[in-house]
């Protein structure tokens, strides 16, 4: 009797339990559906290719899709066009020089060589703006001669920096012909030439950056193994007189003057 007394409160127990469990579900799918009413909109983005219904949105497309190439190849175009690769590299041996590990910053060192290299590039911006940018957006010009009259004095900067040598290099390379005068040289001939001119020049200044640095090495090992320091690391002593030396000589100011006024 007991037995089944006690069998029929678990049944009636389960029961409260399954009603239970059925109104929170109940409750739970109200609340959300409550919540999923009053929040709000999500935007939908398209894009649609429709026919053009007269030549000039076709010519607007073009435009479109030439602005896009343009900005997709800007970062290339700032690196190896400009004043960008020698003065990054020469910032990254003076600090290998000084054997300061991460100091300055890796980034610090890629925004000083960016203002830098907008500050050398300003007059050939300016030049580019006016001659090219400003008459096009007035539809002074068209597409191709604002393109032109933009490489204009980026060629001219570009020429003063590369070696005859370099250019002969890639003039041969390509089979083409003796050019006749510099615009003759086509751009793509130019800029590689370019490029490993200026890996070059900023090469020549790594190497007498380095110089004073590894006089201070040498100095300071040979003085610690005449004292038969021989386990002491000869970087950790030389380091503060590296830093000595760099303040001293005001060495920032001295490398950034250099750098600017090597370039033609």
């Amino acid at each position: 009797m007991i037995k089944a007394k006690t069998e029929k409160q678990r049944k009636t127990f389960n029961k409260v339990g399954i009603i239970l469990v059925v109104m929170m579900i109940f409750c739970f799918l109200g609340s959300f559906e409550v919540y999923g009413q009053t929040s709000l909109p999500i935007p939908r983005i398209g894009l649609n290719i429709e026919e053009a219904e007269n030549p000039q949105q076709v010519a607007t497309s073009i435009q479109i899709l030439f602005l896009l190439t343009i900005l997709s190849i800007a970062p290339s175009i700032l690196i190896m066009m400009t004043a960008f690769t020698r003065i990054i590299i020469v910032l990254s041996f003076i600090r290998n020089a000084i054997a300061t590990q991460q100091t300055p910053p890796t980034q610090v060192l890629i925004g000083l060589a960016l203002f830098l290299t907008f500050f050398v590039m300003a007059p050939i911006a300016s030049d580019i703006n006016q001659n090219a940018v400003q008459p096009y957006l007035a539809e002074e010009i068209s597409d191709v001669e604002a393109l032109e009259a933009a490489m204009e004095p980026l060629r001219e900067f570009m020429f003063r920096q590369t070696r005859e040598k370099d250019l002969a290099l890639f003039i041969e390379v390509s089979n083409s012909e003796a050019p006749e005068n510099l615009d003759d040289i086509a751009t793509s001939t130019l800029i590689p030439a370019f490029i490993i001119s200026e890996l070059k020049t900023a090469f020549q200044l790594g190497f007498v950056l380095f110089l004073p640095f590894i006089v201070i090495d040498m100095v300071v090992a040979s003085t610690l193994m005449s004292m038969g320091m021989m386990m002491l690391p000869p970087a950790m002593i030389s380091l503060p007189f590296k830093l000595l030396l760099f303040v001293m000589v005001d060495g920032w100011n001295v490398i950034i003057r250099s750098i600017i006024t090597g370039f033609k």
